[in-house]
């Protein structure tokens, strides 16, 4: 049976990654993302994965983008809730408004993501969930409280998911990259990597590829007994 993926911010970085390793794998894929359309447009072109445009933030917009989803490509049976942004501040800085975009889009984004799809999943006995968190989410980090703050919920959405979605073959798990060599990532003065480097035991930054490959896992029907667990995938910075 041919499975149908949503990749949530899947057409940059370690989405792109994600989307590519699903489609290699014989999933239709779709990749969502918000605003850099001629991102999304060469990411299409390159790979031939489907982009749709929508804010996850929103409720409305994220249904709606769904619906379009499976009109396209057929019922969704496999999530990864994957968007996600930064608004760093340290905390006596931080403004309302810097707390309310990033708990939005990274936490409340992975709930309009989930449920407009879980009743057709317990319907159908069978589901994938995997949310992307973050190594930060774990052992928190300066100037990231509203970050932290969402990844480390992101964590506690899939322990209450597994619990519910289990008797219906349905699986929730996380996944929390450490550093990861991406265009952002990649993009900090080089003295900055350097020393992010110095705090990675492994002695390098993660690929994309090696988060994609743990989704395949995940995702895969083999793992069903695999389920609120998460996986920290960073270079034996962090333990849990």
């Amino acid at each position: 049976m041919e499975r149908v993926a949503l990749v949530t911010g899947g057409s940059r970085g370690i989405g792109a990654a994600i989307s590519v390793a699903l489609k290699n794998e014989g999933y239709k894929v779709a990749a969502s993302y918000a605003g850099n359309d001629e991102a999304a447009s060469n990411f299409t072109t390159e790979t031939g994965i489907k982009t749709y445009k929508w804010d996850v933030s929103s409720y409305e917009e994220s249904v709606a983008g769904l619906e379009r989803v499976q009109a396209e490509l057929g019922a969704i049976d496999t999530i990864v809730a994957n968007a996600g942004i930064t608004r760093d501040a340290p905390f006596h800085k931080m403004t309302p408004d810097q707390w309310n975009q990033v708990i939005n889009t990274n936490l409340t984004g992975v709930f309009n993501t989930i449920h407009p799809v879980w009743p057709n999943m317990r319907e159908q006995k069978f589901g994938r969930i995997i949310v992307i968190s973050s190594i930060n989410g774990q052992k928190g980090q300066f100037a990231q409280v509203n970050y932290s703050a969402t990844k480390a919920g992101d964590l506690g959405i899939v322990k209450s998911l597994a619990h519910e979605g289990a008797r219906n073959g349905i699986t929730a798990n996380a996944i929390c990259p450490g550093y990861i060599a991406t265009d952002m990532v990649m993009a900090m003065p080089e003295k900055a990597i350097e020393a992010t480097v110095s705090q990675i035991p492994t002695g390098r930054l993660g690929e994309p590829e090696e988060i994609a490959r743990c989704v395949l896992f995940l995702a895969s029907e083999g793992s069903g007994f695999i389920n609120g667990s998460t996986i920290s995938a960073n270079g034996a910075q962090f333990f849990v």
